[in-house]
């Protein structure tokens, strides 16, 4: 009886996974909560057990995407000498990146959905990034902590756009 409790439990998480690998392959308009039940092993109709809609369940993929975002910064912050600090959010975003390509490739397509509550959540998780980020530097000392926020969002973006379409030498830098 409890690992059918624990199963339940862990079924919204499962379909989140799901949806974000669908969302991520196919797109949010193309994607179907079929295609995530079908990816999930579950039916569609548990799905909207979980989730009213679709679009609620992108909410919350988006959210988790950038939680993890949120949680590894907030690692670095807490462990990374002031002198190494950005260097260190530079590798654990690239690991992100690598781990959890999806979430990146599904962020970028929501910034293109222009509804109400996509917007917000994704406007909310960038002004999280960024408070995060800018209050590490500003309390690193590191000169000109906004400018360097800003060019770190800035970097970011651009290694998605290298990593989505294939293109490293979009992050080369001439020494």
């Amino acid at each position: 009886m409890a690992k059918t409790t624990s199963t339940s439990i862990n079924r919204p998480n499962e379909i989140i996974s799901a949806a974000i690998e669908v969302f991520a392959e196919m797109g949010y308009y193309r994607a179907t909560t079929a295609k995530v039940a079908e990816r999930a092993n579950i039916s569609q109709p548990y799905v909207f057990r979980f989730f009213a809609t679709k679009e609620a369940l992108l909410v919350e993929a988006l959210k988790v995407s950038f939680a993890r975002i949120q949680e590894s910064f907030q690692q670095v912050i807490h462990s990374a000498p002031s002198e190494q600090l950005e260097q260190e959010l530079i590798t654990a975003y690239s690991q992100i990146m690598t781990e959890y390509r999806n979430e990146i490739l599904l962020q970028m397509q929501a910034q293109t959905i222009g509804e109400d509550v996509v917007v917000s959540v994704m406007q909310q998780g960038f002004r999280d990034i960024h408070s995060i980020v800018f209050g590490a530097f500003r309390h690193a000392g590191i000169e000109h902590a906004s400018q360097r926020t800003m060019l770190f969002l800035a970097r970011g973006m651009l290694c998605n756009i290298s990593m989505s379409l294939d293109l490293p030498e979009l992050m080369k830098i001439d020494d």
